[in-house]
């Protein structure tokens, strides 16, 4: 009698379609935690090098790679890329001064191409085929993580779990059991209600309360900011030297930028500074809401547009602000690695080699206001500025404004309004 062979059979290592070495970004969450060992079943043979970025999130790293090689990894690699993240990421987006729908200073978006572009260097350097990552198939990072991988190596596999059809832990309660079941670690002494995202540049908080725009978030879902019901009854004023648009200095202290941002999140998060409440619209199309809390970006966004303010041309300015909108909207979209979005680059930064000087945030109860601002590159003009009429031909104002009207007068004479 002929041997019975099961209909459902595991794909085979050695089918071309199927990666041979997959480089994963890994977190040393549920998510992530539980997709080595899934890969390991899903991919007979394959080798896994867990990925995971050194971002300022904390002590979230902490033991990571022990973690890691007992989920299933076959290599663990580290990276500490908190100085260029703070230099080469949230510097030029700080010079173009981008904020997404008002609010969202972008610090889960900006930090994303990052992790990727590492991934595929990562994937060069130990002869992997494949890379891949935890985000799930309704949510913007999905397409931050592809986009990148796609630039910068269109040839590398991408592997997305989230995106499997054969995937099916589709939920928490189902990971934790997959993780019991696999023996993987995982910490269940902490019962966080939320999901959140952290790096040096901001946390996020999604999940629970906040997901339903009715609700007001509670202030205990903070963590690197006070809620301004515990502020200091007494502001505190910092000063921020600026180079080229680029931060240098903090109280006349230089500072690295990773060093930078941290010291100017402990300081603004003492004073309730930088958390907002959102409602978003993401790049997959539903809204979503968030709290997101940036107290150092949020100073440094308030600094530095103050010495553009003061430093800029007017229609330089206007333009920029114009500019600023498309990019948060490319950085937001994932599209870091863009032509667009690097000729754009150029000119931020052509337009910020004049933005250098020193600006005097006041912090207090949940506010970043400049209150005073220097630079030797200055256009402003005190004895233009002043009321005084002394040096400003005032007569050439007349011919200005009948020449900049005549449009709306001629209208006026042909089509009167009616009152």
């Amino acid at each position: 009698m002929a041997k019975k062979t099961s209909s459902r059979t595991s794909p085979k290592s050695t089918d071309p379609k199927n990666p041979k070495k997959i480089v994963l970004a890994y977190s040393g969450g549920l998510d992530t935690s539980v997709i080595l060992p899934w890969l390991k079943e899903r991919y007979p043979g394959v080798k896994l090098v867990a990925f995971a970025a050194e971002l300022g999130q904390g002590d979230e790293l902490k033991g990571i790679e022990k973690k890691a090689y007992a989920s299933g990894a076959d290599e663990v690699i580290v990276k500490d890329l908190r100085k260029e993240f703070a230099e080469e990421y949230c510097f030029p987006m700080l010079r173009a001064h981008a904020v997404y729908e008002n609010d969202y200073l972008l610090g889960t978006s900006i930090a994303r191409p990052l992790i990727a572009k590492h991934q595929v260097m990562v994937a060069k350097q130990t002869k992997a085929d494949a890379v891949g990552h935890g985000a799930t198939g309704k949510g913007n990072d999905q397409v931050r993580f592809e986009l990148t991988y796609k630039a910068l190596n269109p040839k590398l596999k991408i592997i997305s779990p989230w995106k499997d059809p054969t995937f099916e832990l589709k939920d928490r309660e189902a990971a934790v059991d997959y993780a019991k079941a696999h023996k993987v670690p995982i910490d269940q002494s902490k019962k966080n209600i939320y999901s959140r995202d952290r790096n040096l540049w901001h946390i996020s908080h999604e999940g629970a309360e906040i997901e339903d725009p009715a609700n007001e978030p509670l202030d205990s879902c903070l963590v690197m900011s006070l809620p301004v019901s515990k502020a200091p009854n007494k502001p505190q004023y910092v000063r921020v030297e600026f180079k080229k648009g680029n931060p240098v200095a903090v109280d006349g202290k230089k500072l690295a930028g990773h060093d930078l941002i941290q010291r100017l999140n402990n300081i603004g998060g003492q004073h309730a500074v930088g958390t907002t409440v959102l409602v978003e619209n993401r790049l997959v199309g539903m809204k979503s809401r968030g709290v997101y809390e940036t107290p150092g970006g949020t100073i440094l966004y308030e600094a530095h547009k103050a010495l553009e303010q003061l430093c800029l041309e007017r229609d330089l300015y206007h333009y920029k602000q114009q500019v600023a909108l498309k990019y948060a909207e490319i950085v937001y979209n994932g599209q870091w690695f863009h032509p667009l979005r690097e000729a754009m680059q150029s000119f931020v930064d052509e337009a910020n080699k004049v933005v250098t000087g020193t600006v005097t945030v006041k912090l207090y109860k949940g506010r970043a206001l400049a209150v005073s601002a220097e630079s030797k590159m200055s256009l402003y003009d005190l004895d233009l500025a002043s009321f005084a009429m002394d040096g400003y031909d005032v007569t050439a104002a007349r011919g200005f404004i009948d020449l900049y009207g005549l449009p709306m007068q001629v209208r006026g004479l042909k089509h009167k309004p009616k009152f």
